[in-house]
Protein backbone atom coordinates (compact mmCIF):
# COMPACT_ATOMS: atom_id res chain seq x y z
CA UNK A 1 0.00 0.00 0.00
CA UNK A 2 1.35 3.49 -0.66
CA UNK A 3 2.41 5.72 2.52
CA UNK A 4 0.51 9.02 2.50
CA UNK A 5 1.77 11.77 5.14
CA UNK A 6 -0.47 13.82 6.64
CA UNK A 7 0.14 17.53 8.50
CA UNK A 8 -1.71 18.94 11.87
CA UNK A 9 -1.58 21.69 13.73
CA UNK A 10 -2.56 22.60 17.21
CA UNK A 11 -3.05 26.57 18.53
CA UNK A 12 -3.25 26.82 22.07
CA UNK A 13 -2.91 29.49 24.20
CA UNK A 14 0.71 28.80 25.60
CA UNK A 15 1.92 27.06 22.25
CA UNK A 16 2.01 25.69 18.96
CA UNK A 17 2.43 22.70 17.64
CA UNK A 18 2.30 20.70 14.44
CA UNK A 19 3.64 17.28 13.00
CA UNK A 20 3.73 15.34 10.48
CA UNK A 21 2.57 11.88 10.11
CA UNK A 22 2.90 8.53 7.77
CA UNK A 23 0.47 5.95 7.19
CA UNK A 24 -0.40 3.25 4.78
CA UNK A 25 -3.78 2.65 5.69
CA UNK A 26 -3.51 0.04 8.29
CA UNK A 27 -4.90 1.70 11.11
CA UNK A 28 -0.99 2.60 12.66
CA UNK A 29 0.77 6.07 12.39
CA UNK A 30 4.37 6.89 12.75
CA UNK A 31 4.56 10.38 13.81
CA UNK A 32 8.24 11.73 11.81
CA UNK A 33 8.36 15.00 12.31
CA UNK A 34 7.39 17.35 15.06
CA UNK A 35 7.96 21.05 15.75
CA UNK A 36 6.71 23.61 17.98
CA UNK A 37 6.69 27.76 18.99
CA UNK A 38 6.35 29.61 22.42
CA UNK A 39 2.79 31.20 21.64
CA UNK A 40 3.84 35.02 20.68
CA UNK A 41 2.66 36.74 23.72
CA UNK A 42 -1.27 38.09 23.35
CA UNK A 43 -1.25 36.16 19.95
CA UNK A 44 -4.10 33.68 21.27
CA UNK A 45 -6.61 33.62 23.98
CA UNK A 46 -8.94 30.67 25.59
CA UNK A 47 -8.15 28.85 21.60
CA UNK A 48 -9.11 32.11 19.19
CA UNK A 49 -6.23 33.56 17.59
CA UNK A 50 -5.70 37.77 18.31
CA UNK A 51 -2.89 38.60 15.94
CA UNK A 52 -2.98 37.12 12.90
CA UNK A 53 0.42 38.80 11.91
CA UNK A 54 2.19 36.96 14.63
CA UNK A 55 0.63 33.62 14.24
CA UNK A 56 1.12 33.50 10.74
CA UNK A 57 5.17 34.31 11.83
CA UNK A 58 5.45 31.49 14.05
CA UNK A 59 3.27 29.26 12.05
CA UNK A 60 5.54 29.30 8.57
CA UNK A 61 8.40 29.34 11.09
CA UNK A 62 7.26 25.74 11.97
CA UNK A 63 6.32 24.49 8.74
CA UNK A 64 9.89 25.67 7.52
CA UNK A 65 11.63 23.70 10.26
CA UNK A 66 9.41 20.50 9.11
CA UNK A 67 10.13 20.69 5.79
CA UNK A 68 13.95 20.40 6.28
CA UNK A 69 13.81 17.65 8.76
CA UNK A 70 15.50 14.33 7.51
CA UNK A 71 12.37 12.45 7.27
CA UNK A 72 10.48 14.97 5.55
CA UNK A 73 12.74 16.74 3.12
CA UNK A 74 12.05 17.37 0.10
CA UNK A 75 8.46 17.06 0.28
CA UNK A 76 6.38 20.23 0.64
CA UNK A 77 3.71 21.15 2.96
CA UNK A 78 0.45 21.99 0.59
CA UNK A 79 -2.37 21.25 3.23
CA UNK A 80 -3.12 21.07 7.06
CA UNK A 81 -5.85 19.43 9.58
CA UNK A 82 -6.34 21.89 12.35
CA UNK A 83 -7.10 21.07 15.89
CA UNK A 84 -10.22 23.12 17.56
CA UNK A 85 -10.10 23.72 21.15
CA UNK A 86 -10.81 26.97 23.74
CA UNK A 87 -13.69 28.10 26.01
CA UNK A 88 -16.26 28.76 23.21
CA UNK A 89 -16.22 25.00 22.86
CA UNK A 90 -19.87 22.87 24.15
CA UNK A 91 -21.79 20.77 22.88
CA UNK A 92 -25.96 21.23 22.56
CA UNK A 93 -28.36 18.31 22.36
CA UNK A 94 -30.69 17.79 19.31
CA UNK A 95 -32.55 14.95 17.72
CA UNK A 96 -33.55 14.96 14.17
CA UNK A 97 -35.37 12.44 12.23
CA UNK A 98 -36.12 11.04 8.54
CA UNK A 99 -39.70 9.08 7.25
CA UNK A 100 -38.36 6.68 4.69
CA UNK A 101 -40.58 4.07 2.56
CA UNK A 102 -41.55 1.28 3.91
CA UNK A 103 -39.24 -1.41 5.18
CA UNK A 104 -36.14 0.88 4.04
CA UNK A 105 -32.83 -0.50 5.09
CA UNK A 106 -30.59 1.90 6.63
CA UNK A 107 -27.57 2.49 5.03
CA UNK A 108 -24.85 5.10 5.21
CA UNK A 109 -26.27 7.45 2.73
CA UNK A 110 -29.35 7.91 5.00
CA UNK A 111 -26.58 8.40 7.90
CA UNK A 112 -25.30 10.57 6.40
CA UNK A 113 -28.61 12.75 5.31
CA UNK A 114 -29.40 12.63 9.35
CA UNK A 115 -26.10 13.61 10.58
CA UNK A 116 -26.78 16.33 8.02
CA UNK A 117 -29.68 17.33 9.40
CA UNK A 118 -28.17 18.17 13.20
CA UNK A 119 -25.60 20.31 11.04
CA UNK A 120 -28.10 22.22 9.63
CA UNK A 121 -30.22 22.82 12.93
CA UNK A 122 -31.93 25.96 13.99
CA UNK A 123 -29.10 27.40 16.92
CA UNK A 124 -27.94 30.25 18.38
CA UNK A 125 -26.96 32.63 15.53
CA UNK A 126 -23.77 33.58 17.67
CA UNK A 127 -22.37 30.25 17.66
CA UNK A 128 -21.32 27.64 14.29
CA UNK A 129 -21.31 24.44 14.33
CA UNK A 130 -18.25 22.01 13.93
CA UNK A 131 -19.43 18.77 14.64
CA UNK A 132 -22.40 16.43 14.97
CA UNK A 133 -21.60 13.78 17.10
CA UNK A 134 -24.11 10.63 17.80
CA UNK A 135 -25.42 9.48 20.92
CA UNK A 136 -27.82 6.91 20.16
CA UNK A 137 -30.50 5.78 17.16
CA UNK A 138 -33.84 4.81 16.97
CA UNK A 139 -35.13 2.94 14.17
CA UNK A 140 -39.17 2.23 14.62
CA UNK A 141 -39.64 1.28 18.32
CA UNK A 142 -36.12 -0.09 18.87
CA UNK A 143 -33.46 1.70 19.90
CA UNK A 144 -29.20 1.22 19.18
CA UNK A 145 -26.44 2.80 18.67
CA UNK A 146 -25.62 0.91 15.86
CA UNK A 147 -28.42 1.48 13.12
CA UNK A 148 -26.80 0.52 10.31
CA UNK A 149 -28.24 -2.57 8.52
CA UNK A 150 -31.68 -2.40 10.32
CA UNK A 151 -34.71 -2.03 8.50
CA UNK A 152 -37.75 0.55 8.84
CA UNK A 153 -39.62 3.28 7.78
CA UNK A 154 -38.76 5.84 10.45
CA UNK A 155 -35.51 6.69 12.18
CA UNK A 156 -34.45 9.44 14.55
CA UNK A 157 -31.01 10.07 16.01
CA UNK A 158 -29.76 12.29 19.25
CA UNK A 159 -27.19 14.41 18.53
CA UNK A 160 -23.85 16.19 20.19
CA UNK A 161 -23.88 19.19 18.73
CA UNK A 162 -20.05 21.04 18.91
CA UNK A 163 -20.19 24.66 18.72
CA UNK A 164 -17.99 27.52 19.55
CA UNK A 165 -17.94 31.06 18.44
CA UNK A 166 -17.22 32.24 14.76
CA UNK A 167 -14.02 34.09 15.70
CA UNK A 168 -12.14 30.53 16.20
CA UNK A 169 -12.86 29.08 12.73
CA UNK A 170 -12.60 32.13 11.24
CA UNK A 171 -9.29 33.31 12.12
CA UNK A 172 -7.80 29.96 11.73
CA UNK A 173 -8.98 29.86 8.13
CA UNK A 174 -7.51 33.70 7.44
CA UNK A 175 -3.95 32.84 9.19
CA UNK A 176 -3.79 29.22 7.04
CA UNK A 177 -5.65 29.94 3.83
CA UNK A 178 -5.07 33.76 3.50
CA UNK A 179 -1.42 34.35 5.15
CA UNK A 180 -0.05 30.87 4.54
CA UNK A 181 -1.88 29.67 0.91
CA UNK A 182 -2.55 26.55 1.98
CA UNK A 183 -5.37 24.13 1.63
CA UNK A 184 -7.29 23.80 4.88
CA UNK A 185 -7.95 19.26 4.93
CA UNK A 186 -10.33 19.90 7.60
CA UNK A 187 -11.35 20.92 11.10
CA UNK A 188 -11.15 18.51 13.95
CA UNK A 189 -12.08 19.28 17.42
CA UNK A 190 -9.23 18.40 19.90
CA UNK A 191 -11.34 17.19 22.14
CA UNK A 192 -13.15 14.64 20.57
CA UNK A 193 -9.81 13.22 18.82
CA UNK A 194 -8.32 12.89 22.16
CA UNK A 195 -11.47 11.09 23.54
CA UNK A 196 -10.90 8.91 20.40
CA UNK A 197 -7.29 7.64 20.68
CA UNK A 198 -6.60 8.04 24.59
CA UNK A 199 -9.64 5.95 26.14
CA UNK A 200 -9.90 2.82 25.41
CA UNK A 201 -13.45 1.29 24.77
CA UNK A 202 -14.03 -0.48 27.96
CA UNK A 203 -13.46 3.40 29.68
CA UNK A 204 -16.10 4.76 27.65
CA UNK A 205 -18.80 2.42 28.15
CA UNK A 206 -17.97 1.63 32.02
CA UNK A 207 -18.56 5.31 32.16
CA UNK A 208 -15.33 8.33 32.12
CA UNK A 209 -14.03 11.54 32.48
CA UNK A 210 -11.19 12.65 30.33
CA UNK A 211 -9.87 16.23 31.52
CA UNK A 212 -7.15 17.99 28.96
CA UNK A 213 -5.86 21.02 31.21
CA UNK A 214 -3.87 23.55 29.51
CA UNK A 215 -2.58 27.22 29.84
CA UNK A 216 -6.37 29.21 30.19
CA UNK A 217 -8.51 26.76 29.22
CA UNK A 218 -9.46 22.46 30.90
CA UNK A 219 -11.72 20.64 28.73
CA UNK A 220 -14.17 18.34 30.45
CA UNK A 221 -15.39 15.60 28.33
CA UNK A 222 -17.83 13.25 29.71
CA UNK A 223 -18.49 8.99 28.14
CA UNK A 224 -21.68 6.95 29.20
CA UNK A 225 -22.42 3.77 27.05
CA UNK A 226 -19.82 4.31 24.31
CA UNK A 227 -21.29 7.30 23.26
CA UNK A 228 -20.29 11.06 24.31
CA UNK A 229 -22.71 12.37 27.44
CA UNK A 230 -21.27 16.07 28.23
CA UNK A 231 -18.73 18.14 27.01
CA UNK A 232 -17.42 21.56 28.40
CA UNK A 233 -14.72 24.27 28.55
CA UNK A 234 -13.53 25.82 32.10
CA UNK A 235 -11.81 29.19 31.81
CA UNK A 236 -9.03 28.18 34.05
CA UNK A 237 -5.92 26.50 33.76
CA UNK A 238 -1.86 26.28 34.68
CA UNK A 239 -1.24 29.67 33.56
CA UNK A 240 -3.70 30.75 36.58
CA UNK A 241 -1.47 29.18 38.93
CA UNK A 242 1.20 30.79 37.24
CA UNK A 243 0.53 34.30 37.47
CA UNK A 244 -0.33 33.97 41.16
CA UNK A 245 3.00 33.16 41.57
CA UNK A 246 4.05 35.99 39.16
CA UNK A 247 1.98 38.45 41.79
CA UNK A 248 4.77 37.94 44.81
CA UNK A 249 7.01 39.67 41.78
CA UNK A 250 8.97 37.82 39.91
CA UNK A 251 8.06 37.85 35.80
CA UNK A 252 6.03 35.24 34.32
CA UNK A 253 8.99 33.28 32.65
CA UNK A 254 10.25 32.76 36.05
CA UNK A 255 6.92 31.97 37.70
CA UNK A 256 6.42 28.95 35.47
CA UNK A 257 9.70 27.63 35.89
CA UNK A 258 9.17 28.09 40.05
CA UNK A 259 6.02 26.29 39.42
CA UNK A 260 7.50 23.45 37.76
CA UNK A 261 10.53 23.20 39.70
CA UNK A 262 9.18 23.60 43.25
CA UNK A 263 5.07 23.92 42.96
CA UNK A 264 2.93 20.92 44.96
CA UNK A 265 0.01 20.69 44.72
CA UNK A 266 -0.66 18.90 47.30
CA UNK A 267 -0.14 20.76 50.85
CA UNK A 268 2.97 20.04 52.52
CA UNK A 269 3.38 20.49 56.07
CA UNK A 270 7.03 20.50 56.39
CA UNK A 271 8.11 23.35 54.07
CA UNK A 272 11.24 23.96 54.60
CA UNK A 273 12.41 27.71 55.19
CA UNK A 274 13.73 28.54 52.04
CA UNK A 275 13.55 31.78 49.94
CA UNK A 276 13.59 31.29 45.58
CA UNK A 277 14.18 34.46 44.09
CA UNK A 278 13.54 36.24 47.73
CA UNK A 279 10.39 34.30 47.51
CA UNK A 280 9.63 32.08 50.99
CA UNK A 281 8.63 28.81 49.94
CA UNK A 282 5.77 28.69 52.44
CA UNK A 283 4.24 31.76 50.39
CA UNK A 284 4.19 29.84 47.02
CA UNK A 285 2.82 26.72 48.10
CA UNK A 286 0.05 28.44 49.73
CA UNK A 287 -1.09 30.46 46.41
CA UNK A 288 -0.04 26.85 44.21
CA UNK A 289 -2.46 24.86 46.41
CA UNK A 290 -5.27 27.28 46.74
CA UNK A 291 -5.26 27.62 43.11
CA UNK A 292 -4.82 23.96 42.06
CA UNK A 293 -7.82 23.14 45.00
CA UNK A 294 -10.00 25.56 42.93
CA UNK A 295 -9.01 24.24 39.52
CA UNK A 296 -9.62 20.57 40.94
CA UNK A 297 -13.60 21.64 42.33
CA UNK A 298 -13.97 23.22 39.24
CA UNK A 299 -13.57 19.94 37.32
CA UNK A 300 -15.31 17.55 39.58
CA UNK A 301 -18.34 19.64 39.75
CA UNK A 302 -18.59 19.37 35.99
CA UNK A 303 -19.80 15.43 37.06
CA UNK A 304 -23.06 17.40 38.39
CA UNK A 305 -23.17 19.29 35.86
CA UNK A 306 -23.38 16.66 33.28
CA UNK A 307 -26.48 15.33 34.95
CA UNK A 308 -25.22 11.88 36.48
CA UNK A 309 -23.32 10.75 39.44
CA UNK A 310 -19.40 9.71 40.83
CA UNK A 311 -20.50 6.09 40.97
CA UNK A 312 -21.52 6.13 36.94
CA UNK A 313 -17.89 6.93 36.02
CA UNK A 314 -16.65 3.55 37.02
CA UNK A 315 -13.96 4.13 34.26
CA UNK A 316 -12.57 7.19 36.84
CA UNK A 317 -11.04 9.96 35.06
CA UNK A 318 -7.81 10.05 32.32
CA UNK A 319 -5.77 12.90 32.28
CA UNK A 320 -3.81 14.96 29.43
CA UNK A 321 -2.24 17.99 29.23
CA UNK A 322 0.28 20.90 30.22
CA UNK A 323 -1.31 21.89 33.26
CA UNK A 324 -0.90 17.94 35.01
CA UNK A 325 2.70 18.33 34.68
CA UNK A 326 2.66 20.08 38.35
CA UNK A 327 3.61 17.45 40.73
CA UNK A 328 0.92 16.40 43.10
CA UNK A 329 -2.02 17.58 40.76
CA UNK A 330 -3.19 14.34 39.58
CA UNK A 331 -3.06 12.91 43.25
CA UNK A 332 -5.06 15.94 44.42
CA UNK A 333 -7.73 15.33 41.65
CA UNK A 334 -7.97 11.63 43.01
CA UNK A 335 -8.31 12.52 46.68
CA UNK A 336 -11.00 15.00 45.82
CA UNK A 337 -12.92 13.16 43.43
CA UNK A 338 -13.00 9.37 44.96
CA UNK A 339 -12.07 7.86 41.19
CA UNK A 340 -9.21 6.15 40.14
CA UNK A 341 -7.40 8.73 38.22
CA UNK A 342 -4.67 7.82 35.46
CA UNK A 343 -2.34 10.21 32.54
CA UNK A 344 -3.56 9.13 29.43
CA UNK A 345 -1.01 7.72 26.87
CA UNK A 346 -0.93 7.34 23.20
CA UNK A 347 -1.85 3.61 22.01
CA UNK A 348 0.72 1.15 20.66
CA UNK A 349 -0.48 2.13 17.03
CA UNK A 350 0.82 5.34 17.29
CA UNK A 351 4.54 5.87 17.23
CA UNK A 352 6.80 8.41 17.88
CA UNK A 353 9.74 8.33 15.12
CA UNK A 354 10.57 11.80 16.48
CA UNK A 355 13.17 11.18 19.24
CA UNK A 356 13.64 14.88 20.59
CA UNK A 357 9.46 14.39 21.43
CA UNK A 358 7.77 12.42 24.27
CA UNK A 359 4.02 11.41 24.00
CA UNK A 360 2.95 13.12 27.27
CA UNK A 361 3.50 16.24 25.60
CA UNK A 362 1.84 15.24 22.58
CA UNK A 363 -1.54 13.49 22.94
CA UNK A 364 -3.59 16.68 21.63
CA UNK A 365 -1.80 17.10 18.16
CA UNK A 366 -1.58 13.03 17.57
CA UNK A 367 -4.81 13.05 18.41
CA UNK A 368 -5.26 15.48 15.48
CA UNK A 369 -3.10 13.82 13.35
CA UNK A 370 -4.69 10.22 14.23
CA UNK A 371 -8.26 11.64 12.90
CA UNK A 372 -7.40 13.02 10.05
CA UNK A 373 -5.04 10.08 8.84
CA UNK A 374 -8.33 7.72 9.71
CA UNK A 375 -11.27 9.82 8.49
CA UNK A 376 -9.64 11.49 5.39
CA UNK A 377 -7.96 10.25 2.42
CA UNK A 378 -5.92 13.71 2.12
CA UNK A 379 -2.72 13.96 1.38
CA UNK A 380 -1.13 16.68 3.02
CA UNK A 381 2.59 16.75 1.43
CA UNK A 382 3.57 17.02 -2.02
CA UNK A 383 7.07 16.57 -3.94
CA UNK A 384 8.50 19.39 -5.28
CA UNK A 385 7.74 20.06 -9.38
CA UNK A 386 11.22 19.72 -11.34
CA UNK A 387 12.09 21.80 -14.10
CA UNK A 388 11.19 20.40 -17.47
CA UNK A 389 14.78 20.17 -19.23
CA UNK A 390 14.71 21.14 -23.00
CA UNK A 391 16.34 18.55 -25.43
CA UNK A 392 19.52 21.11 -25.73
CA UNK A 393 19.69 20.97 -22.22
CA UNK A 394 19.41 24.43 -21.70
CA UNK A 395 16.69 25.80 -19.33
CA UNK A 396 15.06 29.23 -21.07
CA UNK A 397 14.02 31.98 -18.55
CA UNK A 398 11.04 33.32 -19.80
CA UNK A 399 11.44 37.16 -19.21
CA UNK A 400 11.01 39.97 -21.25
CA UNK A 401 13.83 41.96 -22.70
CA UNK A 402 13.87 45.83 -22.15
CA UNK A 403 16.09 48.06 -24.27
CA UNK A 404 18.87 49.11 -22.83
CA UNK A 405 18.92 52.17 -21.97
CA UNK A 406 22.06 54.60 -21.49
CA UNK A 407 24.39 55.09 -18.77
CA UNK A 408 23.44 57.81 -16.59
CA UNK A 409 25.14 60.66 -16.09
CA UNK A 410 27.25 60.75 -13.00
CA UNK A 411 26.25 63.39 -10.39
CA UNK A 412 29.11 65.92 -9.49
CA UNK A 413 30.78 64.38 -6.55
CA UNK A 414 30.18 67.45 -4.28
CA UNK A 415 26.56 67.23 -5.41
CA UNK A 416 26.02 63.74 -3.70
CA UNK A 417 22.62 63.34 -2.12
CA UNK A 418 23.40 61.78 1.14
CA UNK A 419 19.49 62.64 2.50
CA UNK A 420 18.57 60.22 -0.92
CA UNK A 421 20.82 57.37 0.72
CA UNK A 422 19.40 57.74 3.96
CA UNK A 423 15.89 57.70 2.77
CA UNK A 424 16.80 53.98 0.58
CA UNK A 425 18.11 53.06 3.82
CA UNK A 426 15.24 53.62 5.90
CA UNK A 427 12.82 52.44 3.21
CA UNK A 428 14.93 49.19 3.68
CA UNK A 429 14.09 49.07 7.03
CA UNK A 430 10.87 49.71 7.19
CA UNK A 431 10.09 47.70 4.00
CA UNK A 432 6.80 46.34 3.78
CA UNK A 433 6.34 42.61 5.50
CA UNK A 434 4.29 41.24 2.55
CA UNK A 435 7.86 41.73 0.45
CA UNK A 436 9.67 39.15 3.20
CA UNK A 437 6.30 36.53 2.87
CA UNK A 438 7.50 32.99 1.47
CA UNK A 439 5.12 30.27 0.34
CA UNK A 440 5.62 27.94 3.09
CA UNK A 441 3.25 27.79 3.29
CA UNK A 442 -15.25 21.10 9.74
CA UNK A 443 -18.64 20.23 10.11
Amino acid sequence: MNERYIAAIEVSTSKIVAAIGKTKGTGALDIVAIEQEATPEGGVRYGIIQNLEDTYSSVSKIFARLEQRQNVHPRKIKGVIVGLGGRSLKNITKEVSLTLSEDTEIDDDILVRLKDLALHSAIDNTLEVVDAVPRSFRVGNSETSSPKGMVGSHISGIFDLIVCRPELTRNIRRTIIDKLHLDMDGFVVTAMATGHLILTPEEKRLGCMLVDMGAETTTVTIYQKGSLHYFATIPMGGRNISRDISSLGVVDAKAEEIKITSGNALVEHDVPNLSINNLKLSEISNLVVARSEEIVANIIEQIEYAGIKDSDLPGGIVCIGGGFRLKGMLELLEMQSGLNVRRGNLPEYVRIEDSRSNNVELAEVASVLYAGATLSDKESLCMPEKPVIPPNGVLELDIDEEPEKPDPKPAPKNKTNIFAKWGKGIAGLFGSPEDEETDLLDE
